[in-house]
């Protein structure tokens, strides 16, 4: 029988969030204990550092410019492949529970799924989209009740702090994931099916606002967090930052509030590691685990204060919001040498990798590498990785407007709506120890990791680096002009 194939995402989480690739503060010793069955690969690259545009991605190993995914406002279009589809054709009990950010309002979860579950109740949706759907992007509940001016610094912090058993459950943010882990283990309970299964679970933690209950929020020790990247304002970044870093006014609100909410997202990330805990023992008391792929990682990552920014941005990439965790436990049976991996890797490889996993073969033609010959010895695995965003001028319907000053969205999507430099089209390129950011109508960017891991040192002007800017100009050149686009596999009867 073919294995299972779980797939456990977080939203806005950061590889250097987890305890084992570093971090001092965060408690995740599920994940960690993950790792030690499996790989975690310390330089997973996403391939768009916002929802929509890298879920479009790593669900068909497709890049965002591949088919034009590069806003939240866009999903996919029917005809569009996905790997639920792919895997539902072909055999698989495919269950959906959580996140959407792929599907389109009037598009029916029937073709990618067998069973739905929202975040609301534990009914299948799959095919009824009339009842009350989860809001595709969490809104901020109530800022703090300290902070009601958005004149005072931290109003646009997204902070909430310590959150009440009751605000934790109430089903509009914080509690749908409790509520998409009960449907999902009371599902696992009650199965019937002997098909194999593909569990997609997409929760909302620990994506902003910054708040979580307890014993989550105070177990996370404040004096070990680690201090945030200098501001944008004072450093060589591009436009996006500094008119959010200026906007945010986060240089104002100190460093111990920084610090805060820097421990409570530890505390999320806590949190979801708690709720994988749960999915771990039900697939073991259900007799699944053995058999099953187990695949957890992130859409994207979240600033979190570093450069004295929230949240994320779409056209940036820095190490905060575009490199992610992703840890792999293969079934029994296959070769594992359990460690953590340096080898660079892309979510685009999650697809590939499960189609060499259960011998299923995509329709289409799509750019990811399979994973599988890491598992069992450490290699090369790409030679470089990318991520990429932004627009062209003129593309208003990528600015996502419709937030005014009160909103906490406002710092980064009133600068999106310019139409100077800010939003513009950009594309990345790690390789070695470089990353180098190519921007359309600004500066382009060179880091070199080795030196200088905080990316505080723009060095595209140093000359003694002009060779190495070079090579990276070609081999994104390649890159592009491989990946730019694929022949729909529909050929016209005729032929």
């Amino acid at each position: 029988m073919q294995p299972n194939i779980i797939y456990f995402v977080a939203d806005q989480l950061r590889a250097d969030a987890l305890h084992h690739l570093g971090n001092e503060a965060s408690q995740t010793p599920n994940l960690d204990a993950l790792a030690s069955e499996g790989i975690s690969y310390a330089n997973a690259y996403c391939q768009n550092p916002v929802c929509v545009p890298s879920r479009c991605s790593f669900l068909t190993g497709l890049y965002p410019h591949t088919t034009g995914h590069r806003t939240i406002h866009y999903l996919q279009n029917e005809e569009e492949p996905n790997l639920m589809k792919t895997m539902k054709e072909q055999g698989y009990e495919v269950v959906w529970a959580g996140r959407n950010d792929v599907v389109a309002a009037n598009h029916s979860f029937e073709a990618y799924c067998d069973v739905y579950f929202n975040g609301i109740d534990r009914e299948n949706h799959r095919a009824d989209r009339s009842k009350k759907q989860p809001a595709k992007h969490p809104s901020t509940p109530n800022l703090s009740p300290s902070i009601k001016d958005t004149s005072v610094p931290g109003y646009y912090s997204h902070y909430l702090g310590k959150l009440s058993e009751t605000q934790a459950h109430q089903v509009n943010w914080a509690g749908n994931d409790w509520a998409i882990l009960d449907a999902v283990l009371d599902y696992l309970d009650h199965r019937q099916s002997d098909r194999p299964l593909f569990l997609y679970i997409s929760l909302l933690f620990p994506h902003p606002p910054y708040g979580c209950e307890d014993p989550w929020y105070s177990q996370i020790d404040r004096s070990l967090i680690a201090e945030p990247r200098p501001s944008a304002l004072e450093l060589d970044k591009p436009s996006m930052l500094k008119g959010i870093a200026e906007k945010q006014q986060l240089n104002e609100w100190g460093k111990e509030n920084l610090r805060e909410l820097r421990a409570v997202y530890l505390a999320m990330v806590s949190r979801f590691d708690y709720q994988f805990g749960l999915l771990r023992r039900k697939l073991i008391d259900r007799g699944l685990y053995d058999s099953s792929n187990i695949f957890v990682f992130s859409d994207h990552g979240d600033y979190t204060g570093d450069y004295q920014i929230v949240e994320k941005v779409q056209n940036c990439f820095e190490d905060p919001v575009s490199r992610v965790p992703l840890l792999i436990k293969p079934a029994a049976g296959m070769p594992v040498t359990p460690r953590i991996s340096q080898a660079l890797v892309e979510l685009t490889d999650l697809t590939a990798t499960v189609e060499e996993l259960t011998g299923i073969q995509s329709d289409y033609v799509h750019f990811g590498k399979s994973l599988v010959p890491t598992f069992a010895q450490e290699q090369e695995h790409h030679d470089a990785v990318f991520c990429e965003g932004g627009r062209i001028h003129g593309e208003i319907w990528a600015m996502e407007r419709g937030h005014n000053a009160d909103s906490p969205y406002w710092p980064r999507l009133s600068t999106q709506e310019s139409e100077g430099p800010e939003h513009t089209k950009a594309v990345m390129i790690r390789k070695g120890q470089f990353k180098y950011i190519k921007r359309l109508y600004e500066r382009d960017e060179l880091y070199d990791l080795k030196l200088d891991p905080l990316e505080l040192v723009n060095r595209i002007d140093d000359p003694d680096y002009a060779g190495i800017v070079s090579s990276l100009k070609e081999r994104m050149l390649d890159w592009m002009i491989e990946t730019g686009d694929i022949v729909p596999n529909r050929k016209d009867p005729r032929y």
